[in-house]
């Protein structure tokens, strides 16, 4: 990894420790790929997950979304891959669907000498946040940027659902992003491909409170055309706690 990677992946991680101050989630799971799958992920590693989430913004437009995530399976289970996600969303209206703007990247590690990004991507587009039945629902169709050799343009589509049950002793959370991106991006291992693949990710978890703020449970990260090219879903569980201040 070079001087420049490096001192990306040190801003990253100093960014983390700030958000500590001010965050509303922290999250630590232990993700069970390897026992899954052990042909594809060659261990079983812990993850941790910083967010920080505001219904009404600064300007009481919207609300505002922060998630850094961290793998630890690299070496002595040293980070391998920082993500970082934010999200905006606005109104100045009165019929409420919202402005959506997102971003997300990130920078990794696949061995002691090589480093590699996590694309741009940049999101903007509507959304529409809703509840149902005692859930809190938001939908939000996006216009995606993704910043390839070959730059690829295309639509994202982003569902988010959580409600709580006994009166929130247990509660259910997660979201799925589907999109679409260019086979080709621009680079010599995909110059023969054409055309579009799709692609999602998602995130289903459940959360049992054990006291105020405490809560242990489980997540469920669904991976399809991200980490192999095979038409086929890959779905990795974790255990975790998660503390909300």
């Amino acid at each position: 990894m070079n001087y420049y990677m490096k001192a990306s992946l040190i801003f990253v991680l100093s960014v983390c420790c700030r958000v500590l101050a001010w965050s509303q989630d922290l999250q630590l799971h232990y993700d069970f790929r390897h026992t899954v799958d052990p042909q594809l992920n060659a261990r079983n590693f812990p993850m941790i997950s910083f967010q920080y989430f505001k219904q009404i913004d600064t300007n009481a437009t919207g609300s505002f979304l922060l998630k850094i995530q961290t793998f630890l399976d690299g070496e002595k289970n040293n980070n391998s891959q920082v993500f970082l996600q934010l999200s905006q969303s606005l109104r100045f209206w009165k019929p409420k669907v919202y402005l959506s703007l997102n971003y997300s990247g990130g920078l990794g590690v696949a061995n002691a000498s090589f480093g590699y990004y996590l694309i741009n991507s940049f999101g903007a587009g509507v959304a529409y946040p809703f509840q149902w039945k005692g859930a809190w629902l938001n939908l939000s169709v996006l216009y995606r940027y993704s910043a390839f050799q070959k730059a690829s343009h295309d639509p994202q589509l982003t569902f988010y659902f959580g409600r709580g049950l006994l009166n929130y002793k247990i509660f259910v959370e997660g979201s799925i992003v589907a999109w679409t991106e260019n086979r080709n991006q621009g680079v010599e291992y995909t110059q023969d491909k054409h055309g579009k693949k799709f692609a999602f990710f998602g995130d289903p978890q459940i959360w049992f409170s054990v006291r105020k703020g405490f809560a242990i449970g489980s997540r469920l990260s669904l991976y399809y055309h991200l980490l192999t090219e095979k038409n086929t879903i890959q779905a990795y569980p974790t255990i975790g706690t998660r503390y909300k201040f």
